[in-house]
Parts: structure tokens; C-alpha cells; sequence
């Protein structure tokens, strides 16, 4: 989507995919908080996105491909949790945290979502100009 959008939207575009993951990922954790046996899991993003765009950017040839190029391989990484649980049945979800990494991730993915329409209007309100 780089294409006449630039690395902005392509960017915000790969983020919000990658919030909607992390926001599946916590609703499963929340869902298995009485199997017995569950260990929680979290998806990472955010470095290894950063070392990419921050390597492409470094580049000096063709540095908005480069970009481009490292949003669209940038992967989510799963985690499983395997810290002690007090718990009898070896289940170490914590619903306190998985209930304010719900919302953080909400409010990360609403944020978001205002900064693409942000974007989008900017680009409507330019092409009404021609």
C-alpha cells in the first residue's frame, strides 16, 4: 500500500494488524484463564520493527523502498509465558493483566485508527485542491 500513500499509511496499516493479534492473543489468554495446565502467551512486535525501519533507514540507496521493505517483513513473535504460578492447577494466566493489556492494546489500536483517518483526510483535502 506504499504505493501513492507513502510509508506512513503502509506503516500504520501493518500496526494495526499487528495490535488486532496482539488483542487475539490476550482474548485467548483471557478465555483459558480456568484450563487447567495453560500457560499465557504475548506477541512482540515493536522491536524488531524498530531495528528494521531504523537498519532501512540508515540505508543511502533507495531508502523509501528500504522502508518499505521492512514494514512489509517485519513479523509478530509469539511468546509463551512459562514464569511459576501459585496456582494448584499450573495455570499462570493473571486476569488483572491480561484485562490492562486488553485495554492498553484498545487504546493503541484506537489511537491508530485516528491517525490513519487523520491521514486520509489530509490526502483528500490536497487532491480537493486540484
Amino acid at each position: 500500500m506504499s504505493g501513492i500513500y507513502g510509508n506512513g499509511v503502509a506503516l500504520t496499516e501493518r500496526v494495526l494488524d499487528f495490535l488486532w493479534g496482539r488483542q487475539q492473543i490476550t482474548l485467548n489468554n483471557i478465555a483459558n484463564d480456568d484450563t487447567p495446565g495453560f500457560k499465557s502467551q504475548y506477541v512482540t512486535f515493536e522491536d524488531e520493527l524498530a531495528a528494521r525501519l531504523s537498519e532501512a533507514s540508515a540505508r543511502s540507496f533507495a531508502p523509501r523502498q528500504a522502508v518499505s521493505e521492512a514494514i512489509d517483513n517485519t513479523d509478530v513473535r509469539l511468546h509463551t509465558t512459562r514464569s511459576e504460578t501459585t496456582r494448584l492447577d499450573g495455570n499462570n494466566v493473571d486476569m488483572d493483566q491480561e484485562q490492562v493489556e486488553l485495554v492498553r492494546t484498545a487504546y493503541e489500536y484506537q489511537y491508530m485508527l485516528s491517525s490513519i483517518n487523520s491521514d486520509i483526510s489530509r490526502l483528500k483535502n490536497a487532491a480537493r485542491t486540484f
